[in-house]
This record gives C-alpha cells, structure tokens and sequence, in this order.
C-alpha cells in the first residue's frame, strides 16, 4: 500500500489570486491561464464532507492526466502541463502542495452542460428509467434490471447547477444551450471518448457503467475536453469479476461513501457527516486501486 501523503483540504497560494474553490477543486487564475489543483475535499450528493481522503487529489489529477493524454488524438485537451517544473517560476516554491495534484490549464469558455455517457443501468438513470422507462428522454426496453448493460451507451447530459443537485435534461435542452451543430458534436465526443474508454478498462477488468465530461470552447472556437476525465469522483468503475445485474455492485469510485451515509440515514442536507476511519481507508484504497488497474503505475511512482 502506498504510504498515506500529508491530506490537503484546502490550498492557498500567496500572491496568486483565486478565482473560485469548488467542491474538490481550488482554481487560481494566472493571467493567460488556469492553475487547477485537486485537493483531498470529498463531495457527495453536492455537499462537502469535512473529513478528506488523503491523496485523492493526487489521484483524481493524475488519473486525468493519463486519459487526457490517451485521448489526444479523439479531442484536444485543456491541459498545458501537469508538471511542476514546468510552471511559471512564482508557482515552484509551492512544489510541496502542488506535485502530483496541480495542473496548468487554459482557459476555456465552458459549455453549459455535463456530458454523460451510460454503458450500464444505474444510480440517477436507474431511477428515472424505473418511473418513466426512459433516460434524459432515450427510451429503452422494459424490463431491464439494476446494473443491467443497456442495448448500446447512451448520452445523458445534464444540467451544471451551481447550487443543488444536478439535473438530467434532454438532448433538445442541449441544443437550445449550445446550438445544433455543437450539441451533435458533444455528443459523439462524449460516445466516441466512452467507447474507447470502456474498451481499454476492460482489458484491466473494469468496467465502466457511465462517466461525466466536460467540455469548452478555446478562443479559436476549438471544442476541447476540461476539468476532469473519467475519475472515480467522476465515474462508476465496476470489477468485472463481481458483476451481477439485478441490484447494486460493488465498486471502485465514491460511490462506496454515498452507500454508507445512506446506510446511517443522512438526509443529504448540509452539513455531510464526519465519516469513520475506516470508511475514509476504505474509500481510499478504493481510489488507489482503479489507479493502479488504469494506468499500470502506484502513486507513489
């Protein structure tokens, strides 16, 4: 097992303005460009839980890092680098918060919707198809069970709320947010991206039952990838030696926090309850794991 890394739950940079500090994500703003650093914040049903997953920061900005680069040749990408040495020479004095979980990014004008993409029957289209046999208005066959693979993937955008929960729209909802011609385009990005994804991790024994993308604008009007990629915070990761539809699987994203707190009862109203020591190892290893299984490296390397 890797040896568990200082945790980082919020950074500050002096000298270094910041533009916004999300659920993970603090984003400093360096002029031309963006500095994104992941720290170790967990974020469930869109709150904010006040104990953090050490080196989940480092794992959510590598992991991206790697399907950033495999997929350059499917969609450019926001990344400018992801390395420390290569920084403005103000940001390397900070190497020690920075290393591992920061990456220098361009700004980009965000589309205004997350792209989904499903292979697999679960979580928030698992209970839209069980009330009214549909996803984001793609109708599918009746009868299908939880965790069942669906006919063909599926893209099932959603709607980037700024407070609250997320909402699943349509592709008509896309257009009408984008326009036409970029709407068909974020959808066979978001298809293509899974497709090529979901081959590859199989091959490692994972299957990957649906993933969010984001997506921008740079300013020659250029549609690339941002944000994150296919990171357990961002997807649901299966073993496939465990699969068996009909209910939920076992998995190797935070989908394992979102089962505990559901077991204690939580409302899902702020404030997130503190988790125990053994959930928080438990959900790290999980993140270290599909690491592993991805891109063939520990942390640690």
């Amino acid at each position: 097992m890797a040896t568990v890394g200082v945790p980082v739950f919020r950074t500050e940079i002096p000298g270094i303005p910041l533009l916004a500090r999300g659920k993970v994500r603090d984003v400093y703003d360096l002029g031309s460009s963006l500095l994104l650093v992941a720290s170790d914040r967990l974020s469930a049903f869109d709150c904010v839980f006040p104990d953090p997953i050490p080196d989940k920061g480092k794992v959510l900005n590598q992991i991206s890092a790697f399907w950033f680069e495999r997929t350059r040749g499917v969609v450019q990408n926001h990344v400018l680098s992801a390395r420390v040495d290569e920084f403005p020479e103000a940001l390397r004095a900070h190497r020690e918060v920075l290393a591992g979980r920061s990456t220098l990014a361009m700004k980009l004008r965000m589309a205004p919707v997350e792209c989904v993409a499903r292979g697999y029957l679960a979580g928030s289209g698992w209970k839209e198809y069980r009330e009214r046999g549909s996803i984001c208005g793609v109708a599918l066959p009746r009868g299908l069970r939880e965790s069942d693979a669906l006919p063909h993937p599926i893209f099932t955008p959603a709607t980037k709320a700024a407070e609250g929960h997320d909402e699943n729209v349509s592709f008509d909802a896309v257009v009408a947010a984008v326009g036409g011609e970029a709407a068909e385009r974020l959808r066979s990005l978001t298809l293509r991206l899974y497709a090529e994804a979901s081959a590859y991790a199989s091959e490692r024994g994972i299957l990957v039952a649906d993933t969010k993308f984001e997506f921008g604008f740079d300013r020659e009007g250029a549609l690339r990838i941002a944000d994150e990629m296919l990171t357990p915070d961002s997807s649901r990761f299966w073993p496939a030696a465990s699969y068996a539809p009909g209910g939920p699987q076992p998995s190797l994203d935070k989908q394992f926090v979102r089962d505990y707190v559901e077991s204690i009862g939580w409302d899902k109203r702020p404030p997130a309850p503190g988790l125990p020591a053994d959930i928080i190892a438990g959900l790290r290893e999980r993140y270290l794991e599909i690491f592993h299984r991805v891109t063939g490296r520990s942390l640690a390397d």
